[in-house]
């Protein structure tokens, strides 16, 4: 009987110490603490956890990442504190909030900018050495880029017109000194206020008109409050994932190289999904009797007439005059080839 106790005894110490090895073999050697505004389960975390799973398997448990998604961390402002002091080492910022450490990683977004996502991917990539420069000089690796899309405005009142917006309790990002800029040169007067703040507003009346994408609208529930949007696009919408460089030099070039291409594959199907998101979406709010209204004629236009003066005043101030000559001169380029396909083509634009 003492012997079956003491094999007992034995086997029950041995396993306490496989559980105890088994649970130090679990936690990675590199361990980055990642926050996002992004709410669990939506595309942009199911994406990130894809990419997390990818980076553990291949690197054999050496490489981690931890994800504190829906804002837990607080706003893009608290994160990138936190990433300051240690406590984060990276984070999905929106194109807003990182743009006030980065401001050239504002151009993208300036309203009237793109007339397709065509125009975007073929942009884009020109670009990103000069905004992984930018970010590198911050401290900061650029790792990818996080499309929302194109945004519309929306509304509980049918706006088809400036006129009618001017009207309106316009919200505006807080800290979103393009999109300000660009709302007071059309005379609107917005109100700022963060993310997490804005469905109160619309439930309160505060607001009535905000700007988003399809699929944002829903899985943020602006979907419930607002009733109108306009067909006509507002601006581009996305974000970037960022890790600290320092803590990210850590890992051997096999770990770089592993992160380097998971993050260019998932975040890659990421501007799948979240086209394909914003597609389905647009039927979704239509089923939930949110109707979308037609620009007034010539609306485009006018609206295009406020983009030199806005631009004028945005230009080294909310990013360098540089970044957005060269990107003028990159979408002129673009759309220049894209005329001589089509005029050998014959095919309609």
């Amino acid at each position: 009987m003492r012997f079956f106790k003491t094999t007992a005894l034995l086997l029950s110490f041995l396993a306490t110490i496989l559980l105890d090895i088994g649970s130090v073999q679990a936690r990675p050697t590199h361990l980055f603490k990642v926050g996002s505004l992004a709410p669990e389960g939506s595309i942009w975390t199911t994406r990130f956890n894809d990419f997390a799973r990818e980076v553990l398997s291949k690197s054999n448990g050496e490489v981690g990442f931890k994800a504190y998604p829906g804002g837990v961390m607080g706003d893009d402002r608290a994160m990138y504190r936190k990433m300051r002091i240690g406590q984060l080492h990276g984070g999905g910022f929106t194109m807003i909030g990182i743009g006030e450490v980065v401001p050239d990683f504002r151009v993208l977004g300036i309203p009237c900018l793109f007339n397709s996502y065509e125009e975007v991917d073929q942009l884009t990539p020109k670009l990103m050495p000069r905004f992984q420069k930018a970010f590198s000089d911050k401290g900061l690796l650029l790792l990818a880029l996080t499309e929302v899309g194109f945004v519309h405005t929306m509304s509980t009142l049918p706006l088809a017109s400036l006129s009618e917006l001017k009207k309106t309790r316009t919200w505006v990002p807080s800290g979103d000194s393009l999109n300000m800029i660009f709302l007071d040169t059309l005379g609107v007067v917005p109100i700022p206020l963060a993310i997490p703040d804005v469905l109160p507003a619309l439930q309160t009346g505060m607001l009535d008109t905000v700007f988003n994408s399809f699929y944002g609208a829903i899985v943020l529930q602006w979907f419930t409050r607002i009733q109108y949007i306009s067909d006509l696009p507002f601006a581009y919408a996305y974000g970037a994932f960022v890790l600290d460089r320092r803590k990210f030099s850590r890992l051997s070039p096999e770990q770089v190289d592993i992160v380097k291409s998971a993050a260019k594959k998932h975040f890659g199907l990421l501007v799948r999904d979240s086209r394909k998101s914003n597609k389905e979406s647009l039927q979704v709010l239509k089923d939930n009797d949110v109707k979308v209204i037609a620009a007034a004629d010539g609306e485009k236009e006018r609206l295009r007439a406020f983009y030199d003066t806005a631009v004028q005043k945005m230009a080294g101030t909310v990013f360098s005059r540089e970044i957005f000559e060269e990107s003028e001169r990159l979408l002129a380029d673009i759309r220049a080839q894209a005329e001589d396909k089509h005029t050998k083509d014959g095919t309609p634009r």
